[in-house]
């Protein structure tokens, strides 16, 4: 069974990106990522109402991190330290060598290419960091960007669940993808 252990945090940059820990100064753009319609149109969880909730969930990240069970990366641009994003393997599954991969971005910065940037280092460094054999994704059908990304990077569409999450009142569907190390 696999062990994971992110301290230190890996860091990770690309040509337009720096990937970082995302730590308590972030928490007013966290905030914002997390309260604001258009970039939660998809993710079906409840929004960040405060600060305070925006700690608690820094502080979550924090534990996740340090306990092996989880890692978020802060998405940046190089230039800039402030948070447009965010990419983390938030569940991991280390018996079966899985993790579940999950993202966000600033809708200012759609359609530029940088979540493309990030999930290639992130889906690199779960394959040869990580040791993963396999990473999947819960996707809202209704993300027909979010699908079309996946794709991109070769995930397969492995099953539709039906009504099979309720959030907010109502019985939605999600589309599971899946890629495995080749």
């Amino acid at each position: 069974m696999l062990e994971f252990n992110f301290i230190p945090f890996p860091e990770l940059v690309t040509a337009n990106l720096r990937l970082r820990q995302i730590t308590k100064d972030d928490a007013d753009e966290l905030l914002f990522l997390r309260s604001n319609e258009t970039t939660m149109r998809y993710i079906d969880k409840p929004r960040t109402n405060s600060r305070k909730e925006a700690l608690e969930l820094i502080q979550k990240i924090t534990d996740g991190i340090k306990n092996g069970t989880g890692i978020n990366w802060g998405i940046c641009l190089r230039t800039d330290a402030t948070l447009i994003g965010t990419i983390a393997y938030w569940r991991t599954i280390p018996e079966h060598y899985r993790a579940e991969i999950g993202y966000m971005l600033h809708s200012e910065f759609n359609g530029r290419g940088l979540m493309s940037e990030a999930m290639k280092e992130v889906i690199k460094y779960g394959f040869e960091k990580m040791n993963l054999h396999s990473i999947e994704a819960n996707v809202n059908p209704a993300n027909v960007a979010s699908m079309k990304l996946l794709e991109k990077f070769s995930f397969v569409r492995e099953a539709y669940f039906k009504e099979n999450f309720y959030y907010n009142g109502k019985f939605l569907d999600s589309a599971i993808y899946s890629l495995v190390k080749t």
